[in-house]
């Protein structure tokens, strides 16, 4: 089959500028050549030829139309790092499936934008929630022998469910998340718990427990599993201004770090979308004396703390995986178009 990929890059590094008029730079010590191999991504294959990896869709533009999915590249491709005629940058694919070749194999996938591995599980739960909508989920009303929680192979009595969907996942009423500028809950991060399958319809009816990540109970919610969205993951810069905030670090904490998963305040009627890659700044000042000795603060350009690639993202929120840190990440972090 004939891939069509002049996407990778008819020129990812084409011209020292890009339609945004940002420059292109070469990563230090770029490779004149990435044999791609399994386990490498989009952005880290990126991030060996450029200094801003998220830059590289955006030459893509001449050829949008044409290259809608990145996955078309497979182990074994190679990546070569060329000169045009100008003596500018450029990057080429050789692919390995365009030599003639008889063999079967198994179907094969194209690498991924980023790791899946870390963000499967935020892909097929909820997570954010309205207010109150989990009061009218079906909800565990009892366990054998009145047990306070239970565990894996485990069975629930459940009220309120449809006896029609088999596979379930549970939740708890999680923490609001809260707008820092407006002070509004924005909603409510549901707390996963694990899954179940319904084996006796009934009210109640009866469930078996799959699997426990947390502590499951009487009154815990359950509501129907969804599969993960097939989406092919393009990292790209907005070409609008955002200016949001990080309103929570998945998991509790305050502080994050490369791998850590994030919610910023800003969703898909802000126009965020899959894919949108995010810097992470912390303002920043300086208190000085002015001529009469007072004390002033005087802002100084925000510092870059991140970069934040959004993958799923609801209407008010979005969350995002970071894909590089300088240091920590700290709620009330700025959020804003690299």
């Amino acid at each position: 089959m004939i891939r069509i990929i002049s996407a990778f890059i008819l020129a990812m590094v084409s011209s020292l500028s890009c339609a945004t008029g940002l420059e292109l730079r070469l990563a230090d010590g770029a490779p004149q050549r990435h044999v791609v191999v399994p386990g490498d991504t989009l952005w880290g294959i990126s991030s060996k030829f450029l200094k801003d990896p998220w830059l590289w869709p955006e030459i893509w533009r001449m050829n949008r139309e044409e290259i809608r999915n990145p996955h078309l590249i497979f182990p074994g491709d190679v990546i070569l790092l060329d000169r045009d005629s100008r003596g500018k940058p450029l990057l080429r694919l050789q692919s390995a499936r365009l030599v003639p070749q008889i063999h079967v194999e198994a179907m094969e996938q194209g690498i991924p934008a980023i790791p899946p591995n870390v963000i499967r599980p935020f892909l097929s739960h909820p997570l954010i929630v309205e207010a109150d909508s989990l009061d009218s989920a079906a909800r565990i009303v009892a366990t054998p022998n009145d047990r306070v929680y239970i565990g894996n192979s485990d069975l629930a009595y459940v009220a309120n469910a449809d006896p029609a969907k088999l596979d379930w996942q549970i939740y708890r009423d999680g923490k609001p998340l809260t707008d820092p500028d407006s002070g509004e809950i924005l909603g409510y991060e549901a707390f996963y718990l694990g899954t179940a399958r319904q084996v006796e319809a009934g009210d109640p009816a009866t469930f078996e427990v799959m699997t426990v990540k947390q502590e499951i109970g009487r009154g815990d919610r359950l509501l129907p599993a969804i599969r993960p969205p097939l989406v092919a993951y393009v990292p790209h810069r907005p070409d609008f201004l955002v200016d949001g905030r990080v309103i929570s670090v998945y998991g509790g904490v305050e502080a994050a770090g490369r791998g850590s998963i994030v919610s910023i305040n800003r969703g898909t009627r802000d126009g965020i979308e899959i894919g949108h890659v995010l810097a992470l700044e912390r303002n920043r000042t300086v208190t000085q004396r002015d001529e009469q000795d007072n004390k002033v603060v005087v802002p100084i350009p925000p510092e870059r703390v991140g970069l934040l690639f959004v993958f799923r993202p609801f209407e008010r929120i979005s969350y995002g995986l970071i894909v590089q840190s300088d240091g920590t990440v700290d709620v009330n972090d700025f959020a804003r178009t690299p």
